[in-house]
């Protein structure tokens, strides 16, 4: 029983199972019948393993009907049919090292075999088809449609350069393959070879494919996937043709006399077919090692995967696990965590920020997205919640791409039980019981006391936060105990404490309570943008402190600013320009200033001062996580080059550096045909 889900009877799990089955057949029907897609491949993945793993724990629910039972969509009428003489079924997918040894542990127990060993290949996101050769002549090309029965989609696939026309040995067979030349060419000059594989389309492809189209005001396409089998069940083959397709072959049905899958991938190439070249692993922890290997680079490779298909490497053996339900015993497809997962909403809270902001907060049963366990995400606002009608206790889709923190897409209204709780949004503040303010022109409301705890705690950490002066070690727990303890009441108190303060606390031992002296000591001379983020002033961001030290050169001047000044500073608005010149304005903020340097606080000459003009006038947006520069050291090099960095997409956008995982900058870079550049196209740039 899936522990999201806690203890659930006979009853409500054959609901659920009722439920799941009606609701998956439909996204299904959407994806592989009518090319559209409603949620995420990986959303719909999430609910299927719900489906298979409540199936198992009661299978006297598992009917025909049920979509764990079946392969596909129905074939369209428009094309003709073609019967599969050797089924075409789909893989079992698994999410964890635990799934992928239980399920070897399982094999062991059918097989009475003490070892196994495995092939690994590339699990690659395309359109699944087969291609039947007569004689060594392309002859006939399908689509799996049901599994039994596809489409004949044989035009089109010819208009495929990487599908051969015509057999022949493209070169000779290495030694350990020899053996199976004379089979091989009895093949190809005899009745019927059968190849399975994927057509798919190179994302750099992709990316030109949806520009050409931005340009004409067409509609795009979501991902390569949909595309490539868009394109392949056109009527007209020319549509077909003019989309740079491709095909990667991954199985040959026909015996030649091989006994191991691995063969196979060795002898597609010789034939003319492009095939990954995997690795025959002699252990399950050898798979694993490929798996890591492959998930640390599957966002350089040029098309896109979405895992790891794992299967017993003899052939023989393999066919004698048979077929359970959908999918060969014997082959498994091991997922990368996927950026969007199915999940419950067990609570929703509110978090008051440094600002007075009241956001709401999901609770959720834990769930892995992009290989994090999200226990938490966003809701952002009353209106968002109203938007998605999201309740306590629905089913939901929870996402979360590159450092984009985790939030709720969508809520899966059909799989609500009736005991699901609205929210009622909170009229006071959860903290001190202060009536909540929102102005006519926002959508966040917000506690307006000053004084309210939590928001002291809050304007705390983002006080020593890496942004502003980075003190390292005093994290959210210490600061909690320092405010607790009343040795702290306003941030600047950070500066004037001393070891003999903290030893008495609890958990702290000598050398701890001198490590974050020290640490306090040194962030003392600060650089005077991280001065400026540190003061928590409302709508001044990091790239908003960065312009303003830039324009003023010192604090001094920033003070003394008025607002007409402040309005001539470009990327500063109205709004922004009142907030700062309000603060400083403010008797306690001006107390606060003085007591900082008073406390020994030392700017630091401005390091952010345009050194350079190689890239002035251009403007960089990352999204994704880079990996061999942070994202703060690549800013400070722009910085430093004379260019600007945004934190958001617009036509002015020069630069989209993309890292690994990307967020939804990426879709919106393409609708407006913003350059994409990857993170080693970016460090060129800034040599």
């Amino acid at each position: 029983m899936p522990a999201r889900y806690g203890f659930m009877d006979k009853q409500q799990a054959k609901q659920r199972i009722e439920k799941l089955k009606k609701l998956i057949n439909h996204h299904r029907y959407l994806y592989h019948v009518l090319d559209k897609e409603e949620i995420s491949e990986a959303a719909l993945d999430s609910l299927k393993h719900e489906l298979y793993t409540l199936e198992q724990q009661y299978p006297d629910f598992i009917t025909a009907d049920s979509p764990t039972q079946r392969v596909g969509g129905e074939p369209l009428k428009k094309f003709k049919k073609i019967e599969h003489k050797i089924p075409m079924l789909s893989i079992e997918d698994i999410f964890s090292e635990k799934e992928l040894y239980d399920w070897e542990e399982h094999l062991k127990r059918l097989t009475r075999e003490s070892r196994l060993e495995y092939f690994a290949e590339l699990k690659i996101d395309g359109f699944a088809i087969t291609l039947i050769y007569e004689k060594g002549i392309f002859i006939a090309g399908a689509t799996r449609g049901n599994g039994k029965v596809g489409e004949d989609v044989t035009q089109n696939l010819k208009t495929i350069e990487s599908i051969p026309l015509k057999l022949h040995f493209n070169r000779e067979l290495s030694d350990s393959l020899k053996h199976l030349e004379k089979g091989l060419k009895k093949a190809i000059t005899g009745n019927r070879i059968e190849i399975r594989g994927e057509v798919y389309m190179d994302k750099k492809d992709f990316d030109h494919f949806n520009q050409s189209r931005a340009k004409n005001n067409l509609p795009l396409f979501s991902n390569p996937r949909n595309l490539a089998a868009g394109s392949i069940r056109q009527l007209d083959p020319k549509l077909a043709a003019s989309r740079p397709l491709k095909f990667l072959a991954y199985d040959m049905l026909t015996d030649i006399g091989q006994t191991r899958h691995s063969e196979e991938h060795q002898v597609l190439p010789v034939l003319g077919f492009k095939t990954d070249p995997g690795r025959i692993c002699s252990n399950l922890s050898e798979t694993i090692v490929f798996w890591q290997e492959i998930g640390k680079k599957r966002e350089k490779l040029p098309f896109q995967i979405d895992g790891v298909v794992i299967s017993i490497d003899n052939n023989a053996l393999f066919q004698k696990l048979g077929v359970a339900g959908k999918s060969p015993r014997a082959i498994r497809a091991f997922k990368f965590s996927p950026k969007q997962a199915t999940t419950k909403v067990l609570d929703i809270k509110v978090q008051v920020g440094r600002t007075g902001a009241i956001t709401p907060i999901a609770v959720l049963d834990p769930v892995q997205v992009a290989g994090v366990t999200i226990t938490r995400a966003t809701l952002h606002n009353e209106d968002e919640i109203k938007k998605l009608g999201i309740k306590i206790g629905d089913t939901v889709i929870v996402e979360r791409a590159g450092d984009v923190i985790p939030a709720v897409s969508k809520v899966l209204i059909e799989l609500r039980s009736g005991k699901e709780k609205d929210f009622i949004f909170p009229k006071k503040c959860p903290v001190c019981e202060t009536k909540l303010i929102k102005p006519k022109e926002e959508k966040i409301w917000r506690c307006p006391n000053r004084n309210c705890p939590a928001r002291k705690r809050e304007n705390f950490y983002h006080f020593v936060s890496k942004k502003a002066f980075n003190i390292e070690g005093l994290g959210p727990k210490i600061i909690d105990q320092l405010m607790d303890e009343n040795l702290i009441s306003q941030p600047f108190e950070i500066f004037e404490l001393k070891e003999g303060d903290l030893i008495p606390l609890e958990r702290f031992a000598e050398r701890k309570a001198e490590n974050i002296i020290k640490s306090i000591e040194k962030s003392k001379t600060i650089n005077l943008d991280h001065l400026i983020f540190s003061l928590g002033i409302r709508h001044v961001g990091e790239e908003t402190a960065v312009d303003l030290a830039n324009y003023f050169g010192s604090l001094e001047k920033l003070v003394k600013s008025t607002k007409e000044e402040l309005d001539k500073i470009p990327n500063v608005g109205g709004k922004v320009s009142e907030s700062i010149y309000d603060w400083f304005q403010s008797e306690k903020n001006k107390k606060f200033i003085k007591g900082l340097f008073r406390s020994g606080v030392k700017i630091e000459s401005n390091k952010n001062k345009e050194s350079g003009i190689k890239l002035k006038g251009k403007t960089f947006v990352f999204t994704g996580s880079l990996k061999t520069i942070t994202r703060e050291e690549a800013k400070e090099k722009i910085r430093f080059l004379g260019g600007d960095i945004s934190d958001s997409i617009s036509a002015e956008t020069d630069y989209l550096v993309l890292g690994e995982n990307p967020g939804s900058k990426l879709e919106k870079a393409r609708k407006l045909d913003v350059k994409t550049i990857n993170e080693k196209e970016f460090l060129e740039i800034i040599k």
